[in-house]
């Protein structure tokens, strides 16, 4: 028992002492890429399905969010506001499986061959989308879609009228950078560490026999075949997705699972359990299974695919060097690096608090992610102030009872409705009250009171109405 606990824990550190740094330098760069690259150009672009629009939102995915949760919320977003459907999935597919920090993990993890394939896969299934969204998606199914989710278009960001140079130099692109990365973080570190523990565990006392009764092995075609198809629903019921699946992709790679196999089931982070139940929520049950499979479908192939482009360049590589380099842990350069990387991600996350005048983001109140306000996943009004959701889940869990949310504590009472900052209504920085009795309005500074009372708070997106509990006993 001591050697099932002591070895599964010894390889989930070696894992996590791996990447680290590369996981902070991956997270850091994600959220400056979301804070300082303009987007308002993609977006009022992807209304159409033609080529030139699957590049934009391609690239609209590649500068978001990594986390899965949020990258179907924000396709959810997108196509509600007049992109098309096949946009919409291509930006979900680019989002999670061609960002900066899979790939930076990956190369640490499994190194460049991996890289190269997540990028030529990712090609792969934005092509197979492309091709195949019509027959699995008819018109009228994408009809009744947009009917369904339609909502009223996005205002501008403010800070995207700057020019390219003013927004890098600019004190508010920088404090928006440490707040994408601290939400992304928040978003995904239970995924991250379920994925490190789970991939330790298997490594170290799962035995090779038990995975080859699962995937083929040594039987050519019909191995590659078998693998690229079982392996999204191993993705499925492991509950892991965004870059938590790499350990655990890692941990397959390490027993035997064929290269595309493996591609496939880092690609079928988009299909895993939680996941699907969001699909029904957005769309609908039959929807939810319609894409569920087609998904499976163009992650499968996607895997298959890219094996047999590696099989023909003689690319495939062998998993000896990962298996060594997690026989011991790396005190010189590794320390260091990790050293620096945690540094870093103490100042981003003393940043990430600071004050903030940018109406076009917000703090979502539950899992305190940065919110693009011209594209939230929901909203809700309470008390007079409207709050912003990174996931329809997070306003459930406030509209099921939003004064505990709201509820006074050594961070404050209030949230600031334009950055979500907590403001104590004790001492707040600013007041506002709309007619000088019942409704009072906090702020953290003198600008967001000014942005506010413009009126060009953004409107409502996928409404949940709330109305205050009685107080308890």
């Amino acid at each position: 028992m001591n050697n099932f606990f002591g070895g599964g824990l010894r390889e989930t550190a070696a894992m996590i002492w791996m990447t680290w740094w590369p996981l902070v330098l991956g997270f850091t760069l994600s959220g400056l890429v979301q804070s300082m690259v303009p987007r308002r150009g993609l977006r009022r672009s992807l209304g159409r399905d033609s080529l030139a629009a699957a590049l934009r939102a391609s690239g609209l995915g590649i500068i978001s969010s990594s986390c899965s949760y949020a990258a179907s919320a924000m396709a959810r977003a997108l196509f509600s506001r007049g992109a098309t459907w096949r946009n919409s999935l291509i930006f979900m597919i680019a989002s999670t499986n061609l960002v900066l920090e899979l790939g930076i993990v990956l190369y640490f993890l499994l190194g460049g061959s991996f890289v190269l394939a997540q990028v030529l896969g990712g090609a792969v299934m934005i092509s197979l989308v492309t091709l195949g969204v019509s027959v699995a998606f008819p018109r009228d199914v994408q009809v009744s879609l947009a009917q369904k989710v339609s909502q009223s278009a996005p205002a501008e960001n403010a800070l995207e009228e700057k020019s390219f140079c003013q927004i890098v130099i600019s004190r508010e692109a920088w404090l928006r950078g440490s707040r994408f990365t601290r939400g992304d973080l928040t978003m995904v570190w239970r995924e991250l560490a379920l994925g490190f523990l789970v991939a330790g565990f298997l490594s170290a006392n799962l035995p090779a026999s038990w995975w080859h009764h699962l995937f083929l092995n040594g039987h050519g075609w019909l191995t590659m075949l078998e693998n690229v198809l079982i392996a999204p629903l191993v993705a499925v019921i492991a509950f892991v997705c965004s870059v938590g699946n790499i350990p655990l992709a890692a941990a397959l790679w390490l027993n035997g699972v064929s290269f595309g196999g493996v591609i496939s089931f880092i690609f079928a982070d988009l299909i895993t359990l939680p996941l699907l139940l969001i699909y029904r929520r957005f769309y609908g049950t039959a929807t939810a299974w319609r894409l569920a499979l087609f998904l499976w479908g163009v992650m499968s192939l996607g895997g298959l695919l890219t094996e047999l482009l590696f099989r023909a360049a003689h690319l495939v590589p062998k998993p000896a060097g990962f298996t060594r380099s997690l026989q011991s842990f790396d005190t010189a350069s590794t320390l260091y690096l990790n050293i620096a990387a945690s540094l870093i991600l103490l100042i981003l996350l003393v940043m990430s608090r600071g004050s903030s005048s940018d109406s076009s983001v917000a703090i979502d109140p539950i899992c305190g992610m940065q919110v693009d306000t011209a594209a939230p996943a929901a909203t809700a009004e309470y008390q007079g102030q409207r709050y912003y959701f990174c996931a329809p889940r997070c306003a459930e869990k406030f509209a099921a009872n939003p004064s505990d949310v709201m509820r006074e504590d050594t961070d404050g009472d209030a949230l600031d409705p334009i950055c979500g900052m907590r403001v104590n209504s004790r001492h707040p920085d600013v007041i506002s009250s709309s007619d000088g009795k019942s409704l009072t309005t906090y702020f953290c500074s003198r600008s967001c009171r000014e942005t506010f009372l413009t009126g060009k708070v953004q409107p409502p997106s996928q409404p949940v109405s709330l109305q205050p509990k009685p107080p308890r006993g």
